[in-house]
C-alpha cells in the first residue's frame, strides 16, 4: 500500500470535478498503476469538499484519514474548460482558493497531529509519500511513522531535502501534473517490489515524458 501526505484540490472539468493538486496527482499516478492507495491530507467542509471526497472514491483512492476542515476552503483549481463547472464550485464555496496548493497558498495544512492521526490507522504501508511541505513536527511524525512501518519514504522538495527521505524530488515550476502522475507511477513500482532505479525509469517510460533509457 502507498500513504501518500498532502491536500489535494478540487479542478472542474467538463465531466464534473476531478482530483487536482500535487497530492491528487501522485495519488491518481498510483492508483492508474494498480496500486492500492491512500491519500491523508485536509480539504474544506464545503461543496468542493464533497464532489473532490466523490472524486477521490470514482478515483479508486482511500480517503478515510483525509480531514475535513470548517475554518478553510477547499482548493479549487483554475479550469480550461468551456463550462460553468468551475464558477458553480466557486460559488458554492464560502472562500474558494484559486491558486495551485503550495508551500504558500493555502491555509489548508497537516500538522503534526493530522499526519499522527492518519499513519495511525494506515500502518501496513510499504511506501510513503509526503507531497506537501511540512513543518518539523509534522515531518518528524512522517518519517517517524515510515520508520515504524518499514516503508520507503519518498518528498517532494522545494529546497534541501530532508535527509531522512530515501527518494528525494524537486518539484517543478512547470507541469506539476505530468509530474505527479509520474511520481505515483514511481511509488507503485516501489509497492511492486521494483528496485528504485527500474521503477523510475518504467515511470517515466510509461508517462510519456521520453523514451526510458537504454531503450
Amino acid at each position: 500500500m502507498i500513504v501518500i501526505l498532502g491536500c489535494p484540490a478540487a479542478r472542474a472539468s467538463e465531466r464534473g470535478v476531478d482530483v487536482g493538486g500535487l497530492a491528487g496527482w501522485i495519488a491518481l499516478g498510483a492508483a492508474g498503476a494498480g496500486a492500492t492507495t491512500q491519500l491523508v491530507g485536509r480539504i474544506g467542509d464545503d461543496p468542493a469538499g464533497d464532489a473532490l471526497v466523490l472524486a477521490l472514491g470514482r478515483a479508486g483512492i482511500g480517503h478515510a484519514a483525509v480531514l475535513r476542515d470548517a475554518a478553510n476552503p477547499t482548493l479549487i483549481l483554475p479550469t480550461q474548460t468551456s463550462g460553468d463547472e468551475a464558477d458553480d464550485l466557486r460559488t458554492e464555496s464560502s472562500e474558494p482558493a484559486e491558486s495551485a496548493p503550495g508551500p504558500d497558498s493555502a491555509a489548508l495544512r497537516l500538522d503534526a497531529a493530522d499526519v499522527a492521526l492518519g499513519l495511525r490507522y494506515l500502518t501496513d504501508f510499504a511506501v510513503l509519500v509526503i507531497a506537501d511541505q511540512l513543518d518539523p513536527d509534522a515531518a518528524g511524525a512522517a518519517y517517524e511513522a515510515a520508520a515504524f512501518a518499514s516503508a520507503r519514504a519518498v518528498a517532494v522538495t522545494r529546497g534541501a531535502p530532508d535527509p531522512r527521505a530515501e527518494d528525494a524530488f524537486e518539484a517543478p515550476a512547470g507541469d506539476g501534473e505530468s509530474f505527479g502522475r509520474l511520481l505515483g507511477r514511481y511509488a507503485a513500482g516501489l509497492d511492486r517490489g521494483v528496485a528504485p532505479e527500474a521503477a523510475f525509469t518504467a515511470a517515466v517510460r510509461d508517462s510519456g515524458w521520453t523514451r526510458a533509457l537504454g531503450e
